[in-house]
């Protein structure tokens, strides 16, 4: 698998008053598409919830490059593009692609796994969120750290 990809259908309430999708309707994308993927590799919310862990944020970062309209048919790709050999902390891109494949924004988030119990960084890294990682598709320029 090169990336998990899909098509996106928006919705009224995801555009501005300019009539393009607005900039946090991007981030809420990448977020829901996160979520899709751990669920598929079996890190659900109820696992989480059961082994006291989850995915926490440091930064997010989308560069928009071309507009798009409620009308557009965009597809997002996702890949993981930084990582440590443990998996504890990660980088993920988000590439937001028209239908010519011609790049309309990139979302880049950089986090880490959090002990939801203590309320810090998991130290070790959960072995499920290590293998469900490691199993992530690359980016061309994927970085260990």
């Amino acid at each position: 698998m090169t990336s998990f990809r899909k098509q996106l259908s928006f919705r009224w309430s995801d555009l501005d008053p300019n009539f393009h999708v607005r900039h946090s309707a991007y981030y809420d994308f990448g977020a829901q598409h996160r979520i899709e993927i751990l669920e598929s590799l079996g890190l659900t919310m109820k696992v989480f919830q059961i082994n006291h862990f989850g995915p926490i944020l440091f930064r997010e970062e989308c560069v928009f490059r071309k507009e798009i309209k409620l009308s557009d048919i965009i597809f997002m790709q996702t890949k993981v593009s930084k990582m440590k050999t443990d998996a504890s902390r990660w980088s993920i891109i988000h590439e937001f692609l028209n239908e010519e494949s011609q790049l309309c924004a990139t979302i880049t988030v950089d986090g880490a796994w959090m002990d939801t119990k203590l309320r810090k960084i998991a130290n070790p890294t959960p072995e499920m969120a290590v293998k469900a990682l490691s199993s992530f598709p690359k980016s061309d320029d994927f970085v260990n750290l």
